[in-house]
């Protein structure tokens, strides 16, 4: 693996990783994941840790059409409902290279392994980050997030975690990925729908008992689904992590609030809808109906602020 690190997505994590990364002497190439036509340019970025201190880096930003091939780390920072025309794009350019997907959601993987990338690996993000005004972002880490294999032709993971941590955003290998997935998924489902609901932050949960008590409904749904899918998780440690992360990122606004005010599409279909999916296909509907229902009104909720309003 050459030195270079490709981060696709240039939002608020895809930015920040490549400042800390910059800043820690790698090579890094900022590329916008859905951009066809931008020239090639830098910009300034700074990012806001939770004790005031601003790093500032000045990134080389990129569409991914400008390199035929891509030698190096590829992190997909971008949000996952872009997967599939990313995978098509990236087909041709990465050879061996490892692709690494540092994103929310389950199954997300799904298109690459169909399309038969060589080297996939699975980050699961213990951190917040928010784009602020003047190209700002603030950065909360919750602790170091593990990397694991999905699958790959080289044992790569020791190079990622090598090349990617730093001082400021921490990785961590992790033999079996696959329940911290489903943890990060079932916290994200609470914090993606609640928090843009009640158009707060995600301190709400340490704050206020009712919401807590939602979340907690919410986690007992998804963790009985995540056991029928041999993936056993305990509620009550996924609640005292939920109020660990709810505490550290006090003011902060989750990505999902943050898309519907920007009026941007959200991911919720790869988190509320892909936990009901998983209910669907076990034929019970009726044990995930809170997550489904707060999937749906998020769902509705991102579609109004998009449509377009009348004048008088």
């Amino acid at each position: 693996m050459q030195a270079a690190i490709y981060i696709i997505g240039a939002g608020a994590i895809g930015k920040a990783l490549a400042v800390f990364l910059q800043a820690a002497g790698k090579e890094v190439i900022l590329l916008r994941g859905r951009a066809l036509q931008e020239a090639p340019h830098t910009d300034l970025l700074k990012v806001e840790l939770a004790d005031g201190t601003i790093i500032e880096e000045r990134i080389r930003i990129h569409v991914l059409q400008d390199f035929a091939r891509l030698e190096g780390l590829i992190v997909l920072a971008n949000k996952s409902f872009g997967n599939e025309a990313i995978a098509r794009i990236l087909k041709d350019k990465v050879q061996e290279s490892p692709v690494l997907l540092l994103q929310n959601g389950l199954y997300i993987e799904k298109i690459f392994t169909d399309s038969n990338f060589p080297s996939i690996y699975r980050g699961v993000l213990l951190a917040t980050s928010q784009l602020l005004p003047n190209e700002l972002i603030r950065f909360k880490p919750v602790s170091p997030s593990p990397i694991g294999e999905i699958k790959s032709n080289i044992n790569f993971l020791p190079r990622i975690i090598e090349e990617l941590s730093n001082p400021h955003f921490a990785f961590r290998a992790e033999e079996d990925i696959d329940p911290f997935v489903w943890t990060k998924v079932i916290l994200n489902v609470v914090f993606n729908s609640v928090c843009p609901l009640l158009e707060t932050d995600n301190g709400i949960f340490n704050r206020d008992p009712t919401a807590l008590g939602i979340a907690r409904r919410v986690i007992n749904e998804c963790t009985a689904i995540a056991r029928l899918n041999n993936i056993i998780l305990h509620p009550e440690n996924i609640e005292q992590t939920l109020l660990a992360i709810s505490r550290s990122s006090e003011g902060q606004l989750i990505s999902t609030y943050q898309d519907i005010i920007a009026q941007r599409r959200t991911e919720i279909d790869t988190l509320n809808f892909a936990i009901t999916k998983q209910a669907a296909a076990l034929q019970l509907n009726e044990k995930v109906t809170e997550t489904k229902l707060l999937g749906e009104l998020v769902q509705l909720k991102s579609s109004l602020s998009m449509r377009p309003t009348l004048s008088p």
